[in-house]
């Protein structure tokens, strides 16, 4: 594999062996009680383990309704991770408990996992795992991730981008009110852009817009596109927002509109993402109508997302389309 620069990280797609196939799209019932269970797709087997360890233990949710979870939305949720790197959150003693990163997927693991090799600076080449179909989802939750953090970038290309993003973020003093109202300002912002834009409850504070892109900017051109968005917005709106990166530096009851995670290597929690919140509260598409009309960020949980699915379907479908992508070109320097 070729050397990385600051710019450049050569990335290669390990697709599973000849031997396994893909597993199709299907239902999974985890049946309740057992502490271990194996579960098949044709030649696949994934083991379940601990299933009746307390993930939230005040609301009695325990690791076999957090996989279940993750089984059911499998449907909406697996083609926004399709070919994209996964940074692992393990939260081995539920969602109250200690947490650590892990970017290499662990070995021993099945043959079948897919692997983004990616060459970074340092001179390593770091091994992510994919999430590509359900037994790969099921085997990377067992593993103790509560919330997913997929690359913005496929692994053909991790330094192209499909998106442009914000993380609302409210500073302390600022209220979720303010979140939704600078997530209009941004919205606003955007359009006048003729940039379509699509949001989500971060599941845990704020807000997410996201932006799709034709892919062709490097992931530092659509770093500093955000950026300077983000500048504007806080120069038009100084009560309202910030887009001051130092965190001693923020001004308290404001919203920060982060740019920075748009920089190389940075992930968000995904859409339909269990967070490691009190309530169970997941990452959710939301339509700007329920945006304008006063959602809260405990509106969507893992005890009422799944029929709001049923509902309304996958509102994040359009970032899925080749259709209506922005063009970022003309904007860059």
């Amino acid at each position: 594999m070729a050397k990385a620069t600051r710019d450049y990280h050569p990335a290669k797609l390990k697709r599973a062996g000849k031997s396994t196939k893909r597993a199709q799209r299907g239902h999974v019932d985890i049946p309740p009680g057992v502490e271990q269970i194996e579960v098949s797709f044709g030649d696949r087997q994934v083991k379940l383990t601990n299933l009746n360890k307390l993930f939230w233990p005040e609301l009695k949710i325990t690791k076999r309704d957090l996989l279940q979870y993750y089984a059911d939305v499998s449907t909406v949720l697996l083609p926004h991770l399709q070919d994209r790197a996964m940074v692992m959150k393990r939260y081995p003693n539920g969602a109250a408990g200690e947490f650590f990163f892990m970017k290499r997927a662990p070995e021993p693991r099945p043959p079948w996992i897919e692997i983004c090799s990616i060459s970074h600076g340092s001179g390593n080449i770091i091994d992510f795992p994919i999430i590509q179909d359900l037994p790969a989802l099921l085997w990377v939750i067992n593993l103790g991730c509560i919330d997913l953090n997929q690359w913005y970038a496929r692994c053909d290309d991790v330094d192209r981008p499909d998106y442009l993003h914000f993380d609302l973020d409210p500073v302390p003093g600022a209220k979720f009110q303010q979140v939704r109202e600078s997530a209009l300002v941004v919205r606003e912002a955007l359009e006048s852009l003729k940039m379509s834009c699509y949001a989500k409850t971060t599941g845990s504070k704020g807000i997410h817009v996201y932006v799709p892109i034709v892919r062709g900017p490097t992931q530092k051109q659509v770093w500093t596109i955000a950026k300077e968005i983000a500048q504007v917005l806080e120069a038009a709106n100084p009560k309202l927002i910030t887009a001051e990166y130092r965190i001693a530096k923020r001004p308290r009851g404001r919203v920060l509109v982060d740019y920075n995670q748009n920089a190389w290597g940075r992930t968000l929690a995904s859409v339909y993402s269990l967070r490691p919140t009190p309530k169970a509260m997941v990452s959710t598409p939301v339509e700007w109508k329920e945006i304008e009309r006063g959602i809260d960020i405990e509106d969507f949980r893992i005890d009422n997302v799944r029929k709001r699915i049923e509902r309304v379907g996958d509102l994040w479908a359009p970032l899925l389309s080749k259709q209506k992508r922005f063009k970022l070109e003309p904007y860059l320097k």
